[in-house]
């Protein structure tokens, strides 16, 4: 058990609609179960947080998937989802990393939130992990350290791919591409082949590229926070 480590704080979308689409979004189910499941495995606690706090919507609701299926019968958890903390009153001292997960959803509420922003940051200067998948690093976008830098600028980091959002047919729905806007503000993308695990670690920084890497960053996580002991 790890219990001398601060719990995780794993946050997700509060968006529900896809664009002009119409089509229902969220937050994916598997880019917050797998690593939550490895989290748990760890013997680290987690809290669970969103932009607007309360139940927030998911995408991708797959109860073939074995750990979705597992989490999801876990009354705990549904407790957890249920009631998810507003991400603006949550005291980051608390916590060890931050784990930002994926869904079309956050296109829209994770980028220009300034309680991401406040999160990432804080998380980061008091020497935490920041760590997001797919398209958990919308949160990164536009993320400045306390001397105004971009936190991303000149790291390594992996998103959901140009190539991966062409292929679902997003591109034009939307409202930036992520590979493009985080090297827009200095970030070195990592893309694999689309559909492929894709994990990377610049220092305290964890990134993966899509679904597939959900484990492996959370696995990368633990790692790092288990070393620290």
């Amino acid at each position: 058990m790890a219990d001398n480590i601060k719990p995780i704080l794993c946050v997700v979308t509060s968006h529900p609609i896809r664009g002009d689409t119409g089509e229902p979004t969220g937050f994916a189910m598997v880019e917050l179960t797998h690593p939550l499941d490895v989290f748990q495995k760890a013997g680290i606690s987690t809290e669970i947080a969103s932009i607007r706090g309360g139940h927030p919507p998911i995408d991708f609701f797959d109860l073939s998937d074995p750990i979705n299926d597992k989490l999801w019968k876990d009354k705990k958890f549904r407790a957890e989802l249920a009631d998810s903390k507003i991400l603006a009153d949550v005291d980051t001292s608390r916590y060890s990393a931050v784990f930002f997960a994926g869904g079309h959803g956050t296109m829209w509420d994770f980028a220009n939130s300034e309680a991401v922003h406040r999160v990432i940051r804080e998380i980061w200067e008091a020497g935490g992990i920041v760590s997001a998948v797919c398209h958990g690093p919308a949160a990164l976008v536009n993320a400045k350290l306390s001397d105004g830098s971009y936190l991303i600028a000149g790291k390594k980091v992996a998103s959901f791919t140009n190539d991966e959002e062409a292929e679902v047919k997003y591109t034009n729905v939307v409202p930036f591409l992520l590979a493009t806007a985080l090297e827009a503000h200095g970030a070195k993308h990592q893309a694999a082949p689309n559909w492929t695990e894709k994990v990377v670690v610049d220092g305290r920084l964890i990134t993966g590229q899509n679904p597939a890497s959900a484990h492996g960053v959370g696995q990368a996580v633990v790692d790092q926070l288990t070393a620290k002991r």
